[in-house]
């Protein structure tokens, strides 16, 4: 996919100022800003554009046309190409609205302040949205929304079965070294989270309970597994497309992968499997959130409520090979993809979100009130350590 270059301006913030005095209304404080800006209860005048920063394939033509043409909102795009560079450009301040925030960056920018309540009530699907990705952990806290779900998906263990013959049930086989140069995993610091859920069960003593919270002994042992797996490693992969390469050319023969790269493979006749090993698995799922300082919240607002219809939502979980939050979309992901819904994971049961650990942010704050977890910036440099 190409990137597209962003058009239009920036309202000056003398105008954004005017249009926030003229029609918003507000309802008490951000929880946790202390002071911040306050909650929209109901909707103004749209200001004519929007500035987001968006995972490419978040925003195509094909629902941004349309919903420019009826709400007058210019919409101006930002790619960005990791979490980290999307935290980054969300605490430059001013520049951007809205951003499609994974659950490893969500709760650094709501920590931080970069980012405001929203108002759930003018999202009038939010109601349809499957209960668990309604208020999770990344995006709530104390029953105050961040943000609304977008799309989400496991991340699954993928294998070639030329090589592969038994099909694996434990994530144990991408650190086995007789796949030693045909592994492949994500390039990503959230990763030590795939290797912790492994250790909860391969190592019960450690007393992992959570993949995301770890004390300093706990991620030593994390470390030593991923660094024994290091030379095993043909590549780490930071594009899906990086990973369809390495499969498709056999370079690889098992790794950590997401639905999209197994349907895409699968697509393209290259014979591969995935699945959620015993152990369960982690996965990520996306928020749109509205920047503390958004100059355009009446074209952000409607468009986080334009996006969360079915129509939209099934749109985008066929172009991105995402899972959408709405039900709703899956009759009409069929009908444009027979048998997509199912193949998506879009209608299944509460017991398959079992298996699954949304990614949220690491904090120094255990879920046990104890203080002695690491945080983000331990885990990023225990990640570049890993690759050395």
């Amino acid at each position: 996919m190409q990137s597209i270059k962003r058009t239009g301006h920036r309202f000056p913030l003398l105008m954004a100022a005017a249009a926030l005095a003229m029609g918003l209304a507000a309802c008490g404080q951000n929880a946790g800003q202390g002071g911040g800006p306050r909650m929209i209860t109901e909707l103004g005048e749209n200001e004519g554009a929007l500035n987001l920063v968006a995972w490419e394939g978040y925003a195509e033509d094909q629902w941004v046309r349309p919903f420019e043409a009826q709400t007058g909102c210019t919409v101006n795009r930002k790619y960005a190409g990791s979490s980290d560079e999307m935290v980054a450009l969300m605490r430059q301040g001013g520049q951007y609205d809205l951003v499609s925030a994974s659950g490893d960056a969500s709760l650094r920018l709501i920590r931080g302040g970069n980012v405001q309540a929203v108002n759930t009530d003018l999202i009038p699907d939010y109601q349809h949205f499957i209960p668990e990705l309604q208020s999770p952990g990344h995006n709530t806290i104390d029953g105050v929304h961040y943000g609304v779900s977008y799309m989400w998906g496991p991340n699954v263990l993928m294998w070639d079965t030329r090589t592969v013959r038994t099909p694996p049930t434990s994530w144990a086989a991408i650190y086995d070294p007789r796949y030693r140069g045909r592994i492949t995993v994500p390039d990503n610091p959230i990763q030590i989270a795939d290797a912790a859920l492994y250790l909860s069960h391969a190592q019960p003593a450690l007393g992992i309970t959570d993949p995301y919270e770890l004390t300093q002994p706990q991620m030593d042992a994390v470390v030593a597994l991923l660094t024994q797996q290091r030379p095993l490693i043909k590549r780490y992969w930071a594009l899906a497309s990086d990973e369809i390469s390495l499969f498709s050319s056999r370079d690889v023969a098992i790794g950590a992968a997401w639905p999209y790269q197994a349907n895409t493979l699968r697509a393209a006749h290259v014979p591969v499997e995935s699945g959620i090993p015993s152990e369960g698995a982690t996965g990520w799922a996306d928020t749109w959130m509205l920047a503390a300082d958004s100059a355009h919240p009446n074209c952000a607002y409607r468009w986080m409520a334009w996006v969360s219809t079915p129509e939209v939502q099934a749109q985008q979980a066929l172009f991105f090979g995402a899972t959408p939050v709405n039900r709703n979309a899956c009759a009409m992901m069929d009908a444009t993809t027979p048998g997509s819904c199912a193949q998506y994971h879009a209608d299944a049961p509460s017991s398959y979100f079992s298996q699954i650990h949304f990614w949220k942010t690491p904090e120094a704050s255990c879920g046990n009130g104890a203080e002695n977890c690491l945080d983000y910036a331990a885990w990023q440099q225990a990640w570049q350590t890993i690759k050395q």
